[in-house]
């Protein structure tokens, strides 16, 4: 949807984070089409209004997102971490209230006469996303090529609205693929990792989880869909609008070992590269069909991963301390992803901090595991901690682990020193949100980066945000 289609509507903003802002700047920019004189109403608390009205004092405030007060406009812009599936969304949809996001006005802003935005590379997946949309925007500047990093990563899209980029490294969460999909425009290109089950809270199940995360390929149509033969859902895909191209096959980007091969050739040894676990190096792969499938020559761009520069909390290795080292994977909120951050550093000891906010997801399946290849210890925390600390204890003892709970991360970090006493790894991968105890996993992180010792600032820049 273009912003100059919203003319003439009721239009409302539902949050004031970065997302909303960066609506409100799109929407009272007069030369995207909309009336800056249009009344525009915001739905936020107390706190945000203050700010937002010393900004723009002609916004309508709406303390409270009911049903009644949402379906009294056309069409609401939310934020990205806003569900669409509570029942006063539901109900104001029902009443014909349409919900977008800011990726679907910056998608049907660029859209080009055949519908495809030139130049955009959306990536997603449950695990891994960040990190291979950085270093293919590494890769795609390293070959002379304007080109922006935006998106999930940490810079909304329409903060880059006007910008001017040949190519477009965009993240998407699974709160934003279906705004791709609703804008009408269709990507040049769409990468898919992998999906395990994550945010069921937001999406009310599993299978709506899937089904929200796919519609990137299955409605939005990208031009060329680029999928991970290795994920089972993604190897099941049937895309008759699409061109596929897959890595992880052998006749594709793939490793085999520490090589990376294009098809029967080797490329390049991926052991030494600054990309944490083995999955990174895999994602490696994507990132390269990614540029092969926009054309460019893959191969020779592959050797620039040799620079890139890891991402703040994705097994962030901060540093040593007292004979311990510290690692923050503050992102990591499955299971799945824990696991990942244990395999990373096996063979030493390891005391893995697990545990945050409940969204009711599985462990069972990190339980099994831990029978097979556990950690030196494991201290639980968080509002899931408790079902995680009970369904580990048979495992322990059986294991032969250390297991023990916290009432919050400062005393899970002593457990943690305790258990290693001096030797080993203490591992921030929790498997679970942030939410409750901390705004998000970035202020988890920096707070886990303060009680090792390091700089909270010093760990947090993501690099190479915007056009470059």
């Amino acid at each position: 949807m273009r912003i100059s289609r919203l003319e003439g509507r009721r239009v409302a903003l539902w949050g004031w984070g970065r997302e909303g802002r960066a609506a409100w700047r799109a929407l009272r920019d007069p030369a995207n089409g909309f009336d800056a004189a249009t009344d525009l109403a915001l739905f936020c608390n107390a706190a945000e209004a203050a700010e937002a009205l010393a900004l723009d004092p002609g916004l309508v405030i709406e303390p409270e997102a009911s049903a009644g007060r949402l379906s009294a406009y056309d069409v609401v812009v939310k934020s990205p971490g806003i569900s669409p599936y509570g029942p006063e969304a539901v109900a104001a949809a029902s009443r014909g209230t349409r919900f977008i996001g800011g990726t679907a006005l910056w998608f049907g802003e660029r859209a080009g006469a055949d519908g495809i935005v030139p130049g955009s590379i959306c990536v997603t997946g449950t695990k891994g996303k960040s990190t291979t949309t950085a270093l293919l925007a590494q890769l795609l500047r390293a070959g002379g090529h304007r080109t922006a990093l935006a998106g999930n990563i940490g810079m909304p899209l329409l903060e880059l609205l006007h910008g001017e980029a040949a190519y477009w490294a965009i993240e998407l969460s699974s709160y934003q693929t279906g705004d791709v999909a609703d804008s009408g425009a269709r990507p040049q290109v769409a990468v898919a990792l992998n999906v395990f089950p994550e945010h069921l809270d937001w999406h009310g199940s599993h299978e709506r989880y899937v089904a929200d995360k796919l519609r990137l390929l299955t409605d939005a149509r990208p031009r060329i869909a680029v999928l991970n033969a290795a994920d089972p859902i993604l190897a099941r895909l049937a895309l008759p609008d699409s061109e596929v191209r897959w890595f992880n096959r052998e006749d594709g980007w793939h490793l085999r070992g520490d090589i990376l091969h294009r098809s029967d050739t080797p490329v390049m040894d991926t052991a030494a590269l600054p990309l944490p676990g083995r999955h990174n190096r895999g994602n490696l792969c994507a990132v390269l069909a990614a540029i092969e499938a926009l054309g460019l020559d893959a191969a020779a761009l592959a050797p620039h991963a040799a620079a890139f520069t890891p991402l703040p909390h994705r097994l962030q290795v901060l540093g040593t301390r007292d004979g311990l080292t510290w690692v923050n994977d503050s992102i990591s909120t499955t299971p799945h992803a824990s696991l990942a951050a244990l395999d990373v550093h096996r063979g030493r000891r390891i005391a893995l901090l697990a545990g945050g906010h409940d969204r009711g997801v599985d462990w069972s399946g990190f339980a099994a595991a831990m029978r097979a290849a556990p950690p030196t210890a494991i201290v639980t925390m968080g509002a899931n901690g408790p079902r995680i600390h009970a369904l580990l204890a048979p495992v322990a003892a059986e294991a032969g682990f250390m297991l023990s709970a916290a009432d919050d991360l400062a005393e899970a970090v002593a457990q943690a020193r305790a258990a290693l006493d001096g030797d080993g790894v203490v591992l921030l991968s929790p498997g679970a949100p942030s939410f409750g105890a901390y705004r998000d996993y970035t202020e988890r992180g920096r707070h886990f980066a303060r009680l090792a010792g390091f700089d909270p600032e010093a760990i947090s820049a993501i690099p190479g945000l915007g056009i470059a």
